[in-house]
Parts: C-alpha cells; structure tokens; sequence
C-alpha cells in the first residue's frame, strides 16, 4: 500500500502558459515508475499535493479526468513560493505528486441526470475534469443535457480555450462564455456570471444539477440565481478545494464546525455547507 505521506515522483512531460497574464500555467506531469499511474486513481473532482523537493507543497484540484490515461494534468496559478517555483520549472523538471486525496463530484447519484455547469475564473480545473468525463463516449449515455457556463475578466483568462472551442461545435453539449466586459472581436455573452446564468441556465426540476465551482464573490451572486431557478439547497454541489492545506486535517487548517474539508470535502451540497457554521 502507497505511504500517504510520500508522493509519487513524476516528470515534467509538457508545460504550457494558459493565460494572457503569464500568471497560469497547464503541467502534463508523466509517472516515472511503472505501475504509479494505477496506483494515482482518482475521479474528477478530487485534488493532490503538488511536491517540490526542498521547497513545499500546494494542494491543487485534477485539471485531467480519470478517462486520459498516460498523464495527469494541473493547471497552476502563481502566487506564492512554490507556485513561483514550479513556474520557472522546465520540461524534464522531476517532482512529486501526493495523492489523490478527498472526495469527488457525486457521479453514481448523478447518473440520469441533467447537469449545470458553473465556473468562473481559474476555478474551472476540476469542471475541466467533470466535462470530460461525461463527453467521453462511455459515460456521455449515463447523463442528460449538460450545459456549462463560464465566465472570465477578459478572453485572454478564460482556460483551455481549444477545448472550450471544441465543445461549442458539438451538439450533446451547451457552452456558454462569458467576459466582464465588451471587448472587440468578442463574440460571445458579456457580463457577470450570475445574470448570464439567470439567463441561459436551465431552470431546475427534479433531475437538474448544478456544479459551481469560482471565486466566493461569483459564488455568493450565483447563489441566489439558482435559488429563483428553482435549485434546491440539496441540487447545489460545490467544492471547497481553496480551503486545503496538508489534505490529511491533521493542519486544522480546512475546519468548518465538525467537518475537515480536506477528509470530509472538498464537496459538499450546499444543503450540507448550510448545517456549518457561519464565517464571520
């Protein structure tokens, strides 16, 4: 059995900016002993720590979903030292990964279900994962429509801009994006993620679900959109990820009441988050 505490060595396969601001970075990492890819079973959903010999951990939500095999994929944003680390790392760069660790999107109770989307941001890691998921051709069956909605500053800071194109061609999917404001050659929703999710989002029955996954502010406005939808508090799925430290509770650090994030989480209902108490 893999020692939790030790993370698995991985190389560098490909690294690739994913912003216009140079401030996120997509890592393709490659294990590098036979047999540690099985090992690193993971659904979309869940996070690992990101290793750096000598310099620290960070923990990070799957960007690559259980369906890609030969890889597993982060996508990184630079913020303190070692995510400035990472960014000055190269291809052929050996490091570790730990993990994976918490739970995931609920994808047995979500089968024959009708799945909303919404992300905003550089939040979109774990939705990435989620989407691919089901497109795949032997899941894309186990669920009904799936429609996605994400909304970025400007076009330059939406993530994966070749597969988001790549899912607006397809007809088993509904994409919307999103910018803050007008921008020239910009062809797509303008605006906030709430009122375009007010107005493109399906309303709610009893087989919808909606996954929101962005900043607290997008998050704390969307909220009540989904509400006037006719989302209820049990149909709402939210992860959080940007809570973690150690991934063990051991930190203390994710504790909201009696739940640990990182062990109990990072998903949760928002009927559940709602039995924890309130932050000040």
């Amino acid at each position: 059995m893999q020692n939790p505490y030790l993370p698995y060595p991985v190389r560098i396969d490909e690294l690739e900016v994913a912003t216009e601001d140079k401030s996120l970075k997509t890592f393709k990492f490659v294990f590098l002993n036979e047999g540690d890819e099985e090992k690193f079973a993971y659904q979309a959903g869940q996070f690992a720590e990101l290793s750096v010999p000598g310099v620290g951990e960070i923990p990070i939500g799957i960007a690559s979903s259980p369906v890609e095999k030969g890889f597993v994929k982060f996508t990184v944003f630079k913020a303190g030292v070692v995510t400035s680390h990472m960014h000055a790392m190269q291809a052929g760069d050996v490091m570790g990964i730990r993990g994976p660790l918490g739970n995931w999107y609920p994808w047995d109770m979500l089968e024959g279900k009708n799945i909303l989307i919404v992300g905003g941001g550089f939040a979109f890691t774990t939705l990435r994962s989620s989407i691919i998921y089901m497109l795949d051709p032997a899941n894309r069956g186990r669920f009904g429509n799936i429609d996605v909605i994400y909304g970025a500053r400007t076009p330059g800071m939406l993530l994966y801009k070749d597969e988001l194109v790549e899912w607006e061609k397809r007809d088993d999917i509904n994409v919307h994006l999103t910018i803050d404001a007008p921008v020239e050659g910009w062809d797509y929703n303008v605006g906030f993620v709430p009122p375009v999710t007010e107005e493109k989002a399906p309303e709610a029955d009893k087989d919808t679900y909606a996954i929101v996954c962005g900043p607290p502010v997008m998050i704390k406005f969307t909220l009540p959109v989904l509400e006037k939808l006719g989302y209820t508090d049990d149909q709402i799925i939210m992860s959080l990820e940007n809570r973690m430290k150690c991934g063990f509770g051991m930190c203390g650090r994710c504790g909201i009441g009696k739940e640990l994030v990182c062990k109990d989480g990072p998903v949760f209902t928002l009927g559940e988050l709602n039995k924890t108490p309130r932050e000040h």
